[in-house]
């Protein structure tokens, strides 16, 4: 008898147990309102003490004033402690230029930095160990903006002008590069046709007299053509550049706190689905930073819908092969002009980019990664590198935010602002 009850003992506590396996696999996932699951995933002792051994606590990230898209997510991980949920202590440190961050990053004052494509390529040629993790404001708008008073209609105008219009942009930046495709592509001789004068982004908002043109990003174009009216703008960069930031940290936190690098990845990605539920209280906090108050709430308010919240928040995902391929395009031309040392190659940039990451992110979210950008339609006819681009979605061409979440974008259901969606 006391054989047969210790058996049944046994089948009744497996029981139990596999009921409450079940019951627990049937429970729906607690998350907060803009969708991320509850509760946080913590960073272990280990590499917190890994971190401070190396002198990287609190964690140093480091961003550049102003660059739309960028500026909204780490003002957010910052102010809603994004990092600090996730057991880490962070210091952010705002800085005026792509460069500054690079110096930063090169002497590891900071662990996890954030800047422009070329940025970015310095610090491939200088050999600095830096991994992306994902990217920001992808198709960041440059274009070429005239005088009100400008004959010029279209930038291929400008040919034959006698003397040759002045035509002022940043040096060495992605606007230049976008500027020498495009004259490339539509046949204006640079030197003959316009000669390039070097200008910083403030003096370009100003457009000084006798100036053909200038060659700003965002949220400068947007200040002179429709808050300033002070020019109007005659070509855009989609054509002839796909343009992204990137979001990066040092190998070594790869290599020795991976955990930290998931807790800083799944905070970017938190940060983004805070901003499409709250994009006013974003622009409050951006509004209150001391190096982007003079731009004004309702011009950060816009930048935030066109640069954070226009495309599917997939748009982030490190699509390695895309960039590494568009990105390779501006190496060449770097390195062409001598300023840059190295000929990185497509696959350079593709070996800098560590998706796994972000696949992981979105894995707990229970997303699918798109296996191309959203940005890019489906049977798109274009080639990377073969120039002009045809159409692609942008601001220019998107009337209203991207659907999301629409049927194949899940692999789980997934709640947002008190809706369930369905796979």
């Amino acid at each position: 008898m006391r054989v047969r009850s210790k058996a049944f003992m046994w089948q009744a506590v497996a029981a139990f147990l596999l009921l409450g396996q079940a019951a627990a696999q049937a429970a729906p996932q607690t998350a907060t309102q803009w969708g991320w699951p509850q509760p946080y995933d913590k960073v272990s002792d280990k590499s917190i003490a890994w971190l401070k051994g190396k002198g990287w606590w609190p964690l140093g990230i480091g961003w550049q004033a102003p660059f739309s898209g960028e500026n909204a997510l780490n003002v957010v991980m910052e102010k809603e402690g994004l990092l600090e949920k996730r057991g880490l202590s962070a210091k952010f440190s705002v800085f005026a230029a792509g460069p500054d961050v690079n110096e930063a990053i090169a002497s590891t004052r900071v662990q996890v930095g954030n800047g422009g494509n070329f940025p970015y390529t310095s610090l491939l040629d200088r050999g600095v160990p830096v991994r992306a993790l994902a990217t920001v404001a992808p198709n960041l708008k440059h274009s070429t903006v005239v005088p009100l008073d400008s004959p010029i209609k279209k930038l291929s105008d400008f040919k034959g002008r006698n003397p040759p219009a002045t035509i002022g942009i940043v040096t060495g930046s992605s606007s230049e590069f976008y500027f020498t495709q495009a004259a490339e592509v539509v046949g204006l001789q640079i030197g003959k046709d316009v000669i390039l004068k070097n200008m910083p982004p403030a003096e370009q908002m100003l457009m000084p007299k006798g100036i053909g043109g200038v060659v700003p990003w965002e949220p400068s174009v947007t200040i002179i053509a429709d808050i300033r009216k002070a020019g109007r703008e005659v070509d855009t960069i989609f054509p002839y550049n796909m343009f992204a930031g990137l979001f990066y940290v040092r190998q070594e936190l790869i290599d020795n706190v991976p955990d930290v690098v998931q807790a800083i990845s799944d905070s970017f990605m938190e940060a983004t689905l805070w901003i499409r539920l709250h994009p006013d209280k974003t622009a409050d906090y951006l509004a209150a930073e001391p190096m982007l108050k003079v731009f004004g709430r309702d011009l950060l308010l816009q930048q935030v819908e066109l640069y954070n919240n226009l495309y599917k928040p997939t748009a982030s995902y490190p699509y390695a092969k895309l960039w590494g391929e568009e990105d390779a395009r501006i190496a060449k031309w770097l390195k062409d002009r001598n300023r840059i040392t190295k000929a990185l190659s497509a696959k350079d940039y593709e070996n800098s980019f560590a998706p796994e990451f972000m696949q992981k992110t979105f894995a707990k979210l229970g997303w699918k990664v798109p296996s191309q950008p959203p940005f890019i339609p489906a049977n798109w006819p274009g080639k990377i590198g073969q120039l002009p681009y045809p159409p692609f979605d942008n601001v220019t061409t998107l009337k209203g935010p991207q659907t999301w979440p629409e049927p194949g974008d899940l692999t789980q259901p997934w709640t947002f602002n008190g809706k369930t969606y369905q796979p």
